[in-house]
């Protein structure tokens, strides 16, 4: 029997997951990986204490290459960092306290490759100094790790597909809300009577539907998934009040709209929406 939404709980590991993985090591060095996506693999995982639950490793190369950049970034911050303070101390006599906590603040900045530096402060009579090596163990963990995180659910009979697209209409769950109070900007709510509340939550369901049509229409012409840009472009397409006086006494209240530019026209035309030249009640 398949359980329904609200009994599917999942859990996903969270940055700074490396302790997490690590008991994941041997199925992350098989290769019985399973291709759901042209970028992403993932692979069941029984619980390492043999409760009632189920893991799902997935191994995203996108996410990896990410990784791998953000690594080698702060692994550079680190050295330049060292070797300004190794410079600092062949000029200054510094007490082995205050090389400490420089090292410390150095490390605390750059948390996602601390771990590749070993860093020794010793205390001579000319001063601290500082010597530091990499941990070549740490950079092949890291390696191995790279763009993979771990999903738990309490579904046991599903196959590995169907857990992460279940996983995915969570996520998209998640960001809705998101998009209700950001781009949006239908929040906060502070009415007090039912029907009021009643008609905010109607408003904000044909918002988001507004947003999810544009989106598929932007997918169909080739524009991406993400309607965000879309939306900033367009919004720049304003409305003109043209008021024209009459011998009568009576003004003529045109509202106009006012002529896009070449990049609004030619996302227009791709979205094939044609504007009026004029707004009438």
């Amino acid at each position: 029997m398949r359980l329904s939404p609200a009994e599917i709980r999942f859990t996903r590991s969270r940055p700074g997951r490396s302790a997490t993985l690590k008991r994941f090591e041997r199925e992350l060095l098989t290769s019985d990986w399973r291709q759901i996506r042209e970028d992403l693999e993932v692979k069941l995982c029984p619980s390492p204490d043999n409760g009632q639950e189920l893991f799902i490793l997935c191994r995203s190369q996108d996410r990896r290459a990410k990784e791998k950049a953000m690594h080698q970034r702060f692994e550079q911050r680190i050295e330049t960092a060292l070797e300004k303070l190794q410079a600092g101390c062949e000029k200054r006599r510094y007490q082995k306290e205050t090389i400490d906590r420089k090292v410390g603040s150095i490390m605390a900045k750059n948390s996602r490759a601390a771990g590749l530096f070993e860093v020794e402060v010793k205390e001579s009579e000319a001063g601290a100094t500082i010597r530091w090596s990499k941990n070549e163990r740490w950079r092949a963990w890291a390696n191995l790790n790279e763009g993979c995180y771990l999903l738990r659910t309490n579904v046991m009979d599903w196959s590995a597909e169907d857990l992460w697209q279940a996983y995915i209409q969570l996520t998209e769950a998640e960001a809705a809300f998101r998009i209700h109070k950001s781009d949006l900007k239908i929040r906060p709510v502070w009415h007090q009577k039912e029907d009021r509340v009643l008609a905010h939550i109607l408003v904000c369901f044909l918002a988001y539907v507004l947003w999810k049509t544009l989106q598929q229409m932007a997918h169909a012409a080739d524009l991406g998934d993400e309607p965000r840009r879309i939306f900033e472009e367009l919004g720049k397409i304003s409305l003109v009040d043209v008021v024209l006086p009459t011998r009568m006494g009576v003004d003529i209240r045109r509202r106009c709209v006012s002529k896009p530019t070449d990049h609004q026209a030619i996302l227009l035309s791709r979205l094939r929406l044609n504007l009026p030249r004029q707004l009438t009640k």
